[in-house]
């Protein structure tokens, strides 16, 4: 945990952000796996842990902003769940180790709410991503399930939102924190990958690294030979020689920060000329868009920057033609950039992505875009200091895509389908680092792990 004051002072920033009423954190639970007694690795819930920070079940918390009090509830553990589970500070010791000044039974959280409905009193809450807290926001508010997500609070998603994007001193410490691993994570596949190995073989062993130093994996790893398949968490391939192999991976800090990095290696240890080239040109327009970070600038405009840079490229090496710029315009480099180039990153690798895109990478001044490719953009809203994101471009052959666009004889002004389908089974190229804005700028988060040809060469001989 950070300090107490930490926990007080966000608590005291949410305050000043809200009006009235009262504010309710649910704490996640245990997850079964395949029965009752066999449980997932918990998690708690991010938001709880910012403004919270205990990492404990069965928890739940309320601000009440009219009466300026803080609650935290929970149970008290007897002697049968000691035998079990070690140890327990009680819940007046937690809530001490937090700053609140008030703790109750779980059993209570029911009675203050529903004296607050009798009193009309709004009650806000955040929108519910797992079922089991869903189920308890149906008991505690009498809200039919479906409809309790369309019951939660936007002022307190905003003010949520508002505070958790900027990143303070310590976050950003905990995120290198997890950028020391990932450093491990990418080196250590880049070393010991090798033509006749199994996926699984090094992707077993690069999240035993997250497990060594940090609280696990920040998502599930992505380590595939089929890097045109953009969230291709499958491991059963077998790395032969002349494949690129994509690891977009990422750790958790001790207190679940998270870090998100993608480098992109041939699996014999040396490019070929054709991915060599490909590759050149992810590199450029990742170097390019970071480059042009700094506060004040549109996300969506960095994500331009990159299009451009690719498209390009693509011309230069024969598989674009026509005006560049009236490609992009009209979405034709999608074919091989279609995603967003990145998102904002915190106590979740896609930050509080829970809460909605709309209101963590949009705004009343930018809406997202119906274009294939640049709809999927997560962040597009202005950057402030403070705000960490990732910046991820890539360069991708899909097999699939590529027959939908050629049959229906798409942007045939802009794309030369003869020399694309020479690269069908190239897979996918992508590289990704996290980014802090700075006040005047920006800074490449993290130790600098192999990105240029040479480099990643270097990294992966045998």
């Amino acid at each position: 945990m950070f300090s107490v004051d930490t926990y007080v002072h966000r608590r005291n920033e949410l305050k000043k952000q809200m009006k009235s009423g009262l504010v309710l954190f649910l704490g996640n639970e245990d997850s079964p796996m395949n029965y009752p007694d066999n449980m997932y690795h918990f998690r708690q819930d991010s938001s709880f842990l910012y403004f919270w920070g205990l990492e404990t079940q069965g928890l739940a918390a309320i601000i009440d902003l009219d009466e300026d009090r803080e609650i935290l509830f929970g149970y008290n553990f007897g002697v049968d769940d000691i035998v079990w589970m070690g140890s327990q500070l009680s819940m007046t010791e937690k809530a001490r180790s937090v700053g609140a000044k008030e703790s109750r039974s779980l059993g209570d959280l029911e009675k203050y709410l529903s004296e607050a409905i009798r009193k009309g009193r709004k009650i806000h809450y955040l929108p519910q991503y797992r079922g089991d807290n869903i189920i308890k926001i149906e008991k505690l508010l009498g809200i039919h399930p479906r409809l309790v997500n369309d019951y939660a609070s936007e002022e307190l998603i905003k003010a949520v939102v508002a505070l958790r994007s900027v990143k303070s001193d310590e976050e950003v410490k905990e995120i290198e924190y997890a950028l020391e691993i990932s450093y491990r994570m990418q080196t250590e596949a880049m070393r010991l990958t090798r033509p006749g190995m199994y996926e699984r073989e090094i992707a077993g062993l690069i999240e035993g690294i997250t497990l060594t130093r940090g609280k696990g994996v920040s998502f599930p790893i992505i380590f595939s030979i089929h890097g045109e398949t953009l969230h291709n968490h499958g491991h059963e391939n077998l790395m032969e020689d002349g494949y690129l192999v994509v690891n977009d991976s990422g750790a958790e800090s001790l207190l679940h920060y998270a870090s998100d990095i993608t480098r992109t290696f041939p699996v014999s240890g040396k490019f070929t000329p054709e991915q060599r080239d490909v590759y050149e040109v992810v590199l450029k327009s990742q170097l390019d868009a970071i480059a042009a970070i700094k506060p004040g600038i549109k996300y969506r405009d960095v994500h331009m920057i990159a299009a451009h840079t690719i498209a390009g490229g693509m011309k230069d090496l024969g598989f674009m033609k026509g005006n560049i710029e009236s490609a992009v315009e009209q979405g034709a480099h999608a074919l091989f950039f279609p995603h967003g180039l990145g998102h904002m990153m915190g106590l979740d690798v896609h930050d509080m992505e829970n809460l909605g895109e709309q209101y963590v990478g949009y705004d009343e001044h930018t809406e997202r875009s119906t274009q294939f490719g640049l709809a999927y953009l997560r962040l597009a809203k202005e950057l402030q200091p403070g705000y960490v994101l990732t910046v991820e471009p890539g360069i991708y052959f899909i097999p699939e895509l590529i027959n939908l666009w050629e049959a229906g004889k798409k942007f045939t002004d802009f794309i030369n389908y003869e020399k694309v389908n020479t690269f069908r089974e190239f897979g996918g190229i992508r590289i990704e680092d996290d980014i802090l804005v700075t006040d005047d700028g920006h800074r490449v988060l993290g130790k600098p792990i192999p990105k240029t040809v040479a480099e990643v060469e270097a990294a992966s001989s045998r």
